[in-house]
């Protein structure tokens, strides 16, 4: 039995087809999704959601929203996201280290400041792990 999952976002539908496995970047933590799950509804965090479309896994930066689960359904309503593979790497990569710097100078500026650079520290990273780097 699959899965029928849908990431969408204000602009696009990134993802929408079946799948054999979800593991979403909750709140609370990784939540791994299979068929017959328990109905949720649950509020996602920025990071790297996998899909298991029968034996390859897709990679999805996600960027905070809600995820629900009904019936064998996965309905995902984001702020943003973006395929891993449609990530160009070494931008990514650069975005992140321009995050590191955005937050090492905010360390000494205002609480506003040191948060923004931390959500963006965050998005590059989510960014950079879809598209296959580490961080």
């Amino acid at each position: 039995m699959t899965l029928t999952v849908r990431v969408i976002s204000p602009d696009k539908t990134v993802w929408d087809s079946q799948a054999e496995e979800v593991i979403l970047p909750s709140t609370t933590g990784q939540l791994g999704i299979l068929s017959e799950h328990a109905p949720l509804l649950t509020a996602l965090d920025v990071g790297v959601m996998r899909v298991r479309a029968e034996k390859d896994w897709v990679a999805i930066a996600l960027m905070g929203g809600f995820a629900e689960v009904e019936q064998n359904e996965v309905t995902i309503l984001v702020n943003g996201a973006e395929r891993g593979e449609a990530i160009d790497l070494e931008s990514a990569r650069q975005a992140y280290s321009d995050a590191e710097t955005r937050l090492n100078n905010a360390l000494n500026g205002t609480r506003q400041e040191q948060i923004q650079a931390k959500q963006a520290l965050k998005r590059a990273r989510a960014r950079m792990q879809a598209a296959g780097g580490m961080a």
